[in-house]
């Protein structure tokens, strides 16, 4: 009999230690998967991107996203963006675009942009965090998220025209 509890009191401990083994393992690749996240927000690649008219010319760098997982994460759980900053969407094909604004903590304007580079629509000051939708209103190829604000800070206007690669023939 004592070698049956003592049998059972090593499987007690042994699945203890498993339980908290997995805790431990699982906390180690959350905080290892965040790091891998912050390093790579922190090394996103940038590309430079144009705003023009005849009157004014502003340069923008922008992370650009063009699969389905980068554009569901997007701006999101970050506290902050430089001023000259943004973040492209380039849906690679013509559609109604909605946009929304979970999980996002800074303030957008959204920039709907057409597939000749023109602006079609901008959605000023989005709300934080809002699950709101903010459509395009019309067939868009791409979107362009800056900082709350730097649209009417800037004079942007929908006719305005956007100079990256997205938009070049295709």
């Amino acid at each position: 009999m004592p070698y049956f509890h003592h049998g059972r009191s090593s499987q007690s401990r042994l699945a203890a230690w498993c339980r908290s083994s997995a805790r431990w393992l699982i906390a180690v690749v959350l905080l290892l998967a965040s790091g891998g996240l912050v390093a790579s927000l922190a090394q996103a690649r940038v590309e430079p991107l144009v705003i023009a008219s005849p009157e004014m010319r502003h340069e923008f760098e922008v992370e650009v996203v063009r699969n389905d997982e980068d554009r569901a994460n997007g701006l999101m759980f970050r506290r902050s963006m430089p001023q000259n900053r943004g973040m492209l969407f380039d849906f690679a094909r013509d559609g109604e675009i909605s946009m929304w604004m979970q999980n996002t903590y800074i303030s957008l304007d959204m920039v709907f942009i057409r597939k000749d580079g023109v602006i079609a629509r901008i959605a000023e000051n989005a709300e934080p965090l809002s699950t709101r939708t903010i459509p395009s209103g019309e067939p868009v190829r791409a979107v362009l998220e800056l900082n709350g604000g730097t649209a009417r800070r800037l004079g942007l206007k929908a006719g305005h025209r956007v100079e990256h690669p997205v938009f070049a023939a295709r």
